[in-house]
């Protein structure tokens, strides 16, 4: 049989995964919504015909690449205990694709 004791450490647990999820839900929401504004934002740059393409290129990677941060960190749960080493070999992955790629820009407007 389950005790008084042991049934209240029960349902405080439970009011805690709630009040937790419920974070983490309302961190994911916020999250999307910026990401459809970033959208948005890449989209109407891109329609503007004032600006040019030396700065529309330049600010949709930037914007890409936010989105990628804010879509690993919330997500796919990076944030969470847990996941150091998946995040470790991810972002030295991410490292290494930006440095190709610097070295084949540099290599071809050099």
């Amino acid at each position: 049989m389950v005790d008084k004791k042991s049934r209240g450490h029960i349902s405080s647990d439970l009011e805690y995964k709630k009040k937790k999820h419920a974070q983490e839900m309302k961190y994911q929401v916020m999250s999307f919504g910026l990401m459809i504004g970033l959208t948005l934002v890449a989209f109407l740059t891109v329609a503007t015909d004032g600006i040019g393409s030396w700065f529309t290129i330049p600010f949709i990677i930037l914007l890409a690449a936010i989105q990628v941060i804010f879509q690993l960190y919330y997500f796919m749960h990076m944030n969470q205990k847990g996941h150091e080493a998946p995040a470790l070999f991810l972002y030295s992955g991410m490292f290494v694709a930006f440095i190709t790629v610097l070295a084949f820009v540099t290599i071809i407007w050099w």
